[in-house]
């Protein structure tokens, strides 16, 4: 702007000022702004609290993992399935052949398999020991030691059940009851006593059927 008189100055002299109070007015505003933002920054730190920044472990931890877990009730319904499979009610003393030495053979099955077993020429494969187990320990050792073997494609097994010497009145408590409870698994399809040299009158050797 040319200033050609007093009055141009005046006016100029007014826009500067009018310039300067805008500047001043927009400094107040800015510093007016900045004082809140600090005053609510401040709030929150004094309503939070003091604060630290968590240290950055250098060290993973690993924990072990903890052992399976024991199906304890799934046991408990086998060993249920397995006692409910061999009764001690049944009555085996009909299908016993009641010659020198008591056997048993499933219908079907001829007279030479028992010869073949009392002669000896199936060889022994596996044996269970149930000589002084209480009867319930005994059905459920016999009835698993059929059902592995039997899965295992054994076929001839012998079952020491004791000649009861130890037993009061000297009466062989599992004989009688091991007769029944192989008479009752399929799997068997014969048994006979065993030979004096292999327990005799206190032993038992037992044909499976094959496997599959």
């Amino acid at each position: 702007m040319k200033i050609t008189a007093l009055q141009d100055l005046k006016q100029v002299r007014q826009q500067l000022a009018s310039a300067h109070a805008q500047a001043q007015a927009l400094a107040a505003a800015q510093a007016l702004l900045a004082q809140q933002r600090e005053a609510e920054k401040n709030l929150f730190v004094r309503a939070v609290g003091s604060v630290q920044r968590l240290p950055t472990p250098s060290v993973v931890s690993l924990e072990k993992p903890g052992p399976a877990p024991i199906a304890h009730q799934r046991q408990l319904d086998n060993e249920a399935v397995l006692r409910d499979c061999l009764s001690d009610e049944f009555d085996a003393s009909t299908l016993l052949d009641t010659d020198d030495a008591l056997s048993f053979r499933r219908p079907g099955v001829g007279r030479d398999v028992i010869h073949k077993l009392r002669k000896g020429e199936w060889s022994i494969q596996r044996e269970v020991d149930l000589h002084g187990l209480r009867s319930d320990e005994a059905r459920l050792a016999l009835s698993e030691f059929i059902r592995l073997a039997h899965r295992q494609g054994l076929r001839c097994l012998r079952v020491v059940h004791g000649k009861g010497l130890g037993s009061p009145g000297k009466t062989p408590v599992l004989k009688s009851k091991v007769h029944s409870w192989l008479v009752q698994k399929n799997q068997v399809m014969a048994f006979v006593q065993a030979k004096p040299a292999e327990g005799g009158a206190g032993a038992l050797v037992v044909l499976l059927k094959p496997a599959g």
